[in-house]
């Protein structure tokens, strides 16, 4: 497959890159030749997405990186800077859920959902920055969730992280577009994951009839949207938060 040199110089960073999502968002910038790292909390997983960057023959590797760890974000930076260069492309894919109800949600509950969920887009965006700045030519893209604006029982955590992470695109978008860096993220809604593979026919069935499009999105289809805000195509939509739901939430 024929590369290109354009892709194969930009470096991207993927956070959450060995499964669902995140590893359909690494795959399919993967097949475009960019060179990439993608982040893993588990040694199988750093093994799975250095796999797939040599499936295709580009530059790039699985990095071990705890983003909910200041310490393990600048060692994985320093690492990534040395070996590829600065990125000049950051997915903040990487999230964790830890579902409760408010009145018996324990504090490190909270506390690890923001830390991994929010925290970590603050350090990563602010650890690129620089690189962007001198290149005059950046993409963030954040992955939300249609929680952030529906909100879900049990969830007060993660719906306020994912919010957070909206506000935080669009101030962001605002600071950095006259460097030529744009901020966007993608809220998904139902996606097909091994979360989603969990539920009861009852639970799924309850799901399908909120959502027009009646089925499950794929992962494939918000890498999709995340390779186009991602793209020089989309140089001009910046601080906008793009819905992948089927139709379950509109406008």
């Amino acid at each position: 497959m024929m590369k290109s040199e354009e892709y194969a110089n930009k470096v991207v960073l993927v956070t959450g890159a060995s499964r669902g999502i995140g590893y359909a968002i690494a795959e399919a910038f993967a097949r475009q030749g960019y060179s990439l790292v993608g982040t893993a909390t588990s040694h199988a997983g750093v093994e799975k997405i250095t796999a797939l960057c040599e499936r295709y023959q580009i530059n790039g590797t699985g990095l071990r990186m705890d983003v909910g760890s200041i310490q393990s974000i600048e060692e994985g930076m320093a690492l990534i800077t040395q070996d590829y260069g600065a990125p000049t492309i950051l997915i903040n894919n990487a999230a964790v859920v830890r579902d409760n109800l408010l009145l018996r949600m324990r504090e490190d509950e909270w506390r690890t959902v923001m830390q991994t969920n929010l925290d970590a887009i603050y350090y990563l965006s602010k650890a690129v920055l620089k690189g962007m700045a001198k290149a005059r030519w950046g993409r963030i893209v954040n992955i939300s969730s249609v929680v952030a604006r529906t909100g879900h029982a049990g969830q007060v955590n993660y719906a306020a992280a994912k919010a957070g992470m909206e506000g935080f695109t669009r101030s962001l978008a605002s600071e950095m577009a006259s460097r030529g860096i744009t901020a966007n993220a993608v809220a998904p809604g139902f996606i097909q994951t091994d979360m989603t593979q969990s539920l009861s026919e009852l639970q799924r069935e309850a799901i399908l009839n909120n959502v027009p499009l009646k089925r499950l999105g794929q992962p494939q289809e918000v890498a999709a949207a995340v390779m186009f805000l991602a793209s020089s195509e989309a140089a001009y939509i910046t601080g906008a938060t793009i819905p992948v739901n089927g139709g379950l939430m509109m406008g």
